[in-house]
């Protein structure tokens, strides 16, 4: 696969994202994929597409304006993607979310077969 059709796949990715089209959105993935994401821990998480439709559908229901903005994208040799991206949302009370995020997108026969986001996951609560 060329770099375009990575840069496809990807913008593919955030447009279904912005859209909240969930089930096609984990559709852009191998069956299962390897997560590597602060929500999870510090290692490595494999998920399956339905894992990663309940995850966002989730998020959702917490943030139903859930909405990636890209401020950069970058292609990385054959296989790679990272994109530099705001997420923010909306709760219920008001509260709203802006949250910078880095993600390493690595892509192999057309699907995204690793999916390493990088973000502040401080928690407030645990210094206090």
């Amino acid at each position: 696969m060329d770099n375009l059709a990575n840069e496809q796949l990807i913008n593919r990715y955030f447009y279904l994202f912005n859209q909240h089209h969930w089930t096609k959105m984990a559709e852009l993935y191998a069956e299962t994929a390897d997560f590597k994401d602060p929500s999870f821990g510090t290692g490595i998480v494999e998920q399956t597409r339905q894992q990663i439709v309940d995850k966002y559908s989730e998020l959702q229901q917490v943030f139903p304006d859930l909405h990636d903005e890209v401020q950069q994208l970058y292609l990385s040799g054959e296989k790679h993607v990272i994109v530099e991206f705001v997420s923010t949302g909306t709760a219920a009370d008001g509260s709203v979310f802006e949250l910078p995020i880095c993600t390493i997108f690595t892509i192999e026969d057309g699907k995204i077969i690793k999916d390493f986001s990088y973000y502040d996951n401080f928690d407030e609560k645990e210094f206090q």
